[in-house]
């Protein structure tokens, strides 16, 4: 199996993204669309939300409810992803243990998370009951 993306750029910077029948734009000064790491950071947090629901489930919380996470990429002098970090909020009461295991596991399960870099991996917080 394998997955199939045909990227477009007519001119400049921006290029759009034929993902089966979707489309989506990124632009890499980001004036027209988000940039190509704001990109990046959206998929790494979309891919963390369904690692951390199954990671709950693994680890006896049936529902977390509401999830939030703020993804944030720092840059180094190149402009370069240098490292991320979530800040991760979920609905359901979980104690800061269970919320380390679901943690954990969640970066087990992540698949951007497996193809990033070690160096780009999430530092994250976590904070159950909170949204």
């Amino acid at each position: 199996m394998s997955k199939e993306v045909t990227t477009i750029s007519e001119e400049g910077f921006s290029a759009t993204n034929e993902i089966r029948d979707f489309e989506t734009t990124i632009d890499a000064t980001g004036e027209e669309a988000p940039d190509t790491l704001e990109a990046l950071l959206a998929a790494y947090g979309s891919c963390y939300v369904p690692a951390l629901r199954v990671g709950g489930q693994q680890r006896d919380v049936e529902d977390l409810g509401t999830i939030e996470i703020d993804v944030s990429g720092d840059l180094n002098d190149d402009d370069k992803l240098e490292s991320i970090s979530f800040d991760i909020r979920v609905e359901a009461d979980v104690d800061e243990e269970k919320g380390q295991a679901i943690v954990d596991r969640a970066f087990e399960l992540c698949k951007v998370h497996d193809a990033l870099k070690d160096s780009l991996h999430a530092d994250t917080s976590f904070e159950g009951g909170a949204v």
